[in-house]
């Protein structure tokens, strides 16, 4: 059995992947606060852009950790196409979830029937996403943390659900957003804790690319959208500052109806100045 090191790196890789879940839950978060607060369309946009956010940010946590992965006796590759499909699960499963809560007339059912389908979605990116692991050996799992890990995931997501429709300042969502961060990592790492490799050695050479060939790019590029998107929904406007706006617009507009009407017999001093 190959020995497995989950930190290759030190702890460099798992601060670095608790930094990209927290800021993909917290991106998440308010963008589905903003989504409550908005209708028609913006709140689809408001969603959509949550629920990539949520899948691109537990994503990117789950392959930064994988940077820090080795396994004694093996190279390990990583297969492109299962590995792109596991960040259209995450998204696609997340934005279910979700939308659930997002269109939900009984909030109760939909934070339940949202937090399943958003832990399940988690889960699922995770596994898929070792299922596309290339290595010489044969890669076993424990059943036991294997569940463990979903029930964690199904719980952190139904509770950052329940954050998003009860708290709407920004320290409590920014708090809501470590505990979600610190959750989807246990995730993580309890179900890494799961795998054993029984390692099987041999000179044939790996399908699949590299951690560095694949992975980091990704890592990275998917990092920038992240950082960016928040840039763009701190700096974007919500329902309540806009009202304000046109408020204050109402009140600085002159009253097109307003008539400048002279009682009879009065004469401006423009007017007598003409006559």
């Amino acid at each position: 059995m190959g020995h497995l090191d989950h930190a290759t790196f030190g702890w460099l890789t798992p601060a670095l992947s608790y930094a990209m879940a927290c800021i993909g839950a917290a991106l998440g978060l308010r963008c589905t606060v903003r989504a409550l607060d908005a209708t028609g369309r913006s709140r689809r946009n408001w969603l959509l852009t949550a629920a990539s956010a949520i899948g691109t940010g537990i994503w990117t946590m789950h392959f930064v950790a994988m940077l820090g992965f080795g396994v004694t006796g093996t190279d390990i590759r990583y297969d492109v196409p299962l590995t792109i499909l596991s960040l259209v699960v995450a998204m696609a499963v997340v934005g279910i979830g979700v939308f659930a809560v997002g269109y939900g007339r009984d909030r109760v059912r939909s934070l339940l029937v949202g937090g399943l389908t958003t832990g399940v979605g988690v889960a699922s990116m995770h596994y898929m996403g070792m299922a596309a692991l290339r290595l010489h050996g044969e890669v076993r799992y424990d059943p036991l943390l294997v569940a463990l890990s979903v029930l964690i995931a199904v719980v952190a997501a139904t509770a950052a659900l329940w954050a998003a429709l009860n708290i709407h300042a920004p320290a409590a969502v920014a708090f809501a957003s470590l505990v979600m961060g610190g959750a989807v990592s246990s995730m993580h790492y309890t179900g890494m804790l799961a795998v054993s490799v029984d390692v099987a050695p041999s000179a044939a050479a790996l399908p699949g690319a590299t951690v560095m060939q694949f992975i980091f790019p990704l890592a990275v590029g998917l990092g920038s959208y992240l950082f960016i998107t928040s840039a763009f929904v701190a700096l974007s406007p919500t329902a309540g500052e806009r009202a304000a706006y046109a408020s204050a617009e109402r009140l600085t507009e002159p009253d097109e109806r307003a008539v400048d009407v002279a009682p009879p017999g009065f004469r401006t001093t423009e007017t007598a100045r003409h006559s």
